[in-house]
């Protein structure tokens, strides 16, 4: 026989039991990327209030720091084999304000808030497009994803290119004195070059996996990505200038000659197609 009160804590016993049925598995390993990209978003948010503070070097390299989370995070989705909707989405969330926001905060307030509403809207392009590629990404990589390269320039590389051309010619404005509007006349169409490079489907390439079997079978990818280090720790700032600009060059060199060769996607057809 049982008393009433047993029978209630049976009843809440079920309940519970079939509340915990209910609900989705969770993958604890999520917890450390999860980690490097809170850092990545932590560091886009410091990022903001530097430049709004007027340090527009210390915004510029948080914008790079932002940019090492952002890569540590992936590494540690991949070797934890914990790659999930939640990384993504969470990942896509911190993209948008350290390399989407910020950077464009970042060339507004040192540059182009001289030129009034074309300034704003220029400016208002790395976040516009960035927006665009990210969700472009997130449907890609659920449905048709890419292991080898990305489809399109990664908005975290478009905006540490930005950093790093502020960085340079920071101290190097007479460099740009004979032009009409400065910095700006050059400024203006770097932003819409990698802004519409963000968007296209050219392909742009991935980190290398750091196992045995991906450094064997990808050996000249992984020595170029390590001289790409060593270029940014040994020239700093113009390090990351250069690195960058010869990433950002033969992604489109590569694109141009799979676009000649009609070798521009699988059997010739774009490699962007559109799920909504």
């Amino acid at each position: 026989m049982k008393y009433p009160i047993q029978k209630k804590y049976h009843s809440f016993k079920q309940r519970r039991q079939r509340r915990k049925e209910q609900k989705p598995p969770v993958n604890k390993k999520i917890a450390v990327p999860s980690f490097f990209t809170l850092m990545n978003l932590f560091s886009g948010f410091l990022a903001i209030i530097s430049i709004s503070d007027g340090d527009f070097i210390r915004g510029a390299w948080l914008i790079a720091l932002a940019g090492l989370f952002d890569v540590f995070d992936g590494l540690m989705a991949r070797l934890a084999n914990a790659t999930s909707d939640f990384g993504i989405e969470l990942d896509s969330i911190s993209d948008m304000v350290s390399f989407g926001v910020a950077p464009g905060f970042l060339i507004y307030s040192w540059s182009l808030h001289e030129l009034g509403f074309v300034g704003i809207m220029v400016s208002a392009l790395p976040p516009l497009c960035g927006a665009v590629r990210l969700a472009r990404f997130n449907v890609n990589a659920r449905l048709h994803p890419r292991p080898d390269f990305f489809v399109g320039l990664p908005i975290p590389a478009q905006a540490i290119i930005l950093g790093a051309f502020f960085l340079t010619f920071r101290d190097s404005m007479e460099l740009f004195s004979f032009l009409e509007n400065g910095v700006n006349s050059v400024l203006i169409p770097f932003i819409v070059v990698i802004s519409f490079l963000m968007v296209s489907t050219l392909p742009f390439d991935k980190i290398p996996r750091f196992d045995r079997q991906t450094i064997k079978e990808q050996k000249g990818k992984f020595v170029l990505f390590l001289v790409y280090l060593v270029l940014i720790l040994a020239f700093k700032e113009y390090g990351l200038m250069a690195v960058f600009t010869l990433f950002m060059l033969k992604g489109i060199i590569v694109g141009a000659i799979q676009f000649f060769t009609d070798d521009y996607g699988p059997a010739g057809v774009d490699e962007f197609q559109d799920y909504s």
